[in-house]
């Protein structure tokens, strides 16, 4: 299983935010995304979940299926007024193996418990979403990662405006599914985090500034590097035409993400 970054270009509107992009994710790694606000990181992992489509180049997802990959979005993208308790927003990682309609069993409901249990949100699974606070909506959301119980484990931002406390329980799950032989890609912004719990880091600027291990990415030439380039492209910004290198042109323009199997 890999995920494979072939001269991609990814934006919106048709104009870039990350371009001409070549890289490659193994099974069983966890690799961390790094760089600036607006750099790309996100809209990286919302190509690779199919969110967006490719302006330019191919993302193959080999060997894998999106109903493989479990996906936990940044906290600002769920909406606290839904009208939705813990426990509901929890059973939707059920979805791959119940549907969308089917109804939960006693099994089911054993397996919400129990990653009610993991995340530590016991008491509060029937509280609104309305009701909890960020570091809560947080273990809910891990909560249904665990329910998906996915090959390949994609987190954006999983720390972002959360207390200590909570950061250091999802932390003992993350290690869980490394040691589990799960993919683990997440992008973040506490370098220290990076080092002490990645094997792999890419660090992107609208394009590839470095890779490799933390230590080897994380130094002050790349990070002035990445952090001295124009982040977000301008409103007027035409689309990149630059060559591609080494790759074919039927990869270059394919739009959509594969899976080959």
């Amino acid at each position: 299983m890999k995920i494979v970054f072939s001269d991609i270009t990814l934006g919106y509107y048709r104009h870039p935010v990350v371009h001409h992009l070549n890289l490659e994710i193994g099974e069983g790694t966890a690799t961390a995304i790094v760089g600036p606000n607006g750099g790309g990181k996100s809209t990286l992992l919302k190509g690779i979940m199919g969110f967006i489509r490719p302006l330019s180049g191919s993302i193959i997802l080999e060997d894998l299926s999106l109903r493989e990959i479990g996906y936990l979005p940044q906290s600002s993208a769920v909406d606290k007024t839904f009208p939705l308790t813990a426990a509901e927003l929890i059973a939707t990682g059920l979805w791959k193996t119940s549907g969308w309609f089917r109804r939960i069993g006693a099994a089911d409901r054993a397996r919400i418990q129990d990653a009610i249990r993991k995340v530590r949100l016991s008491g509060m699974e029937n509280e609104p979403l309305k009701a909890l606070s960020g570091g809560q909506i947080q273990r809910a959301l891990f909560a249904r990662l665990i329910l998906q119980d996915a090959r390949v484990i994609i987190l954006d931002e999983p720390f972002n405006a959360i207390d200590f406390k909570t950061i250091n329980d999802l932390w003992e799950l993350i290690e869980d599914w490394k040691k589990e032989g799960r993919t683990v890609i997440a992008v973040l912004h506490n370098y220290q985090m990076v080092r002490e719990h990645f094997d792999d880091a890419i660090m992107i600027s609208r394009e590839l500034i470095a890779r490799g291990k933390p230590d080897e990415v994380l130094t002050e030439e790349n990070v002035t590097r990445a952090f001295g380039m124009e982040i977000f492209p301008h409103h007027n910004a035409g689309i990149c035409r630059r060559s591609p290198e080494k790759h074919d042109h039927h990869h270059t323009e394919h739009q959509n993400v594969e899976h080959h199997h």
